[in-house]
């Protein structure tokens, strides 16, 4: 395994940060040049960032505690594609990446608009898209249960967009294959396995499940990895898709549901054999992903920490820092192609 789990789990035991809400730190790897933990507070750019980042996620999570799936998603799906440039962000172009079919659904755009127009207000030019969502995001994940983690900042913003380069794997690859995918970008099983964590949140479209019900690898049964009560639960809720169909949405995590509670219970119905996606079932077919589902599932503590970890290591995908890239005025637009 690439991080060792049980025993070793001291090695990555994160500390308290008493100014930041009981968030946690770990010892983590050097983050890439130009960066550092507090990099507006540090430069004396924007010294305040964090404060103005966290009480707009407070005002909106009041309203809808949704949006932490949703910013998870969107952190998720800007990291792997290009890299943690928010270009996931971006409106510009012909083709731009939220657009693509991999990125159906996505949401949560409307509270970076809203922190960017804060922000701008108090620190015109200065903080860039990308540091906003991943400070947004950690936020969301603690005020929803989860724990809280660095953030290193001093990213810069991407100036493309292209739904052709948005390369995410279906739900239904292979744990194999999900391995590969994120050793690619410099994950391992660790990581792997507590990413998924967020699936303790959220809900997926039917047409995610829907092959697990009615034609599992082509079989034309069901997966047999799945429990009669689950398969029957789910059959209700995702009929057989038809063309012009509805496409329903369905929790990954029921024990959460609409409480959007991040808890150690995704796990749990891993090894209970209830997970909703293949993928997240999948855990159990390594002896590595198994034992750490186990570790997770048997310790919260244990779980929030490796995820904080995990969270760290996704968000410094790629970055672009320093004279690379730019800092956006919206996150919409590049400062070239901005109408405004």
């Amino acid at each position: 395994m690439g991080r060792m789990m049980g025993v070793a789990f001291p090695l990555v035991a994160l500390a308290v940060l008493s100014m930041c809400q009981g968030m946690a730190e770990a010892a983590l790897r050097p983050p890439p040049p130009n960066m550092h933990l507090h990099y507006y507070k540090i430069n004396n750019t924007c010294r305040y960032v964090e404060q103005y980042v966290r009480h707009q996620v407070t005002l909106f999570y009041q309203h809808d505690r949704s949006i932490v799936a949703k910013l998870l998603r969107m952190v998720y799906s800007d990291c792997f594609v290009t890299g943690c440039d928010a270009s996931i962000l971006l409106d510009e172009g012909p083709n731009p990446e939220k657009k693509a079919p991999q990125n159906q659904g996505l949401g949560g755009f409307v509270i970076i608009d809203k922190i960017k127009t804060v922000l701008e207000s108090r620190c015109p030019g200065i903080v860039s898209c990308s540091d906003i969502l991943h400070l947004a995001t950690r936020d969301a994940v603690h005020l929803a249960g989860g724990p809280g983690y660095q953030v290193i900042t001093g990213r810069k913003d991407g100036m493309q967009s292209d739904a052709a380069s948005v390369d995410l794997p279906s739900p239904s690859i292979s744990l194999q294959e999900a391995l590969a995918y994120f050793a690619s970008r410099g994950l391992d099983e660790v990581d792997l396995t507590a990413l998924l964590g967020a699936h303790t949140i959220g809900r997926t479209h039917c047409r995610y499940v829907v092959d697990r019900l009615y034609n599992f690898n082509g079989t034309g049964n069901a997966d047999p990895s799945m429990t009669a009560t689950l398969l029957e639960t789910l059959r209700e809720l995702c009929p057989p898709r038809r063309k012009g169909q509805p496409d329903p949405l369905v929790y990954l995590n029921p024990e959460s549901g609409s409480t959007y509670n991040f808890t150690e219970s995704y796990y749990k119905r891993v090894l209970d054999d209830q997970a909703i996606l293949g993928i997240d079932q999948q855990l159990r077919k390594s002896n590595d992903t198994e034992q750490i589902t186990e570790e997770f599932a048997a310790g919260f503590k244990d779980l929030k920490k490796s995820f904080a970890e995990s969270m760290y290591h996704m968000g410094n995908i790629r970055v672009l820092t320093g004279k690379q890239g730019e800092i956006r005025r919206n996150c919409r637009y590049t400062n070239k192609g901005n109408p405004n």
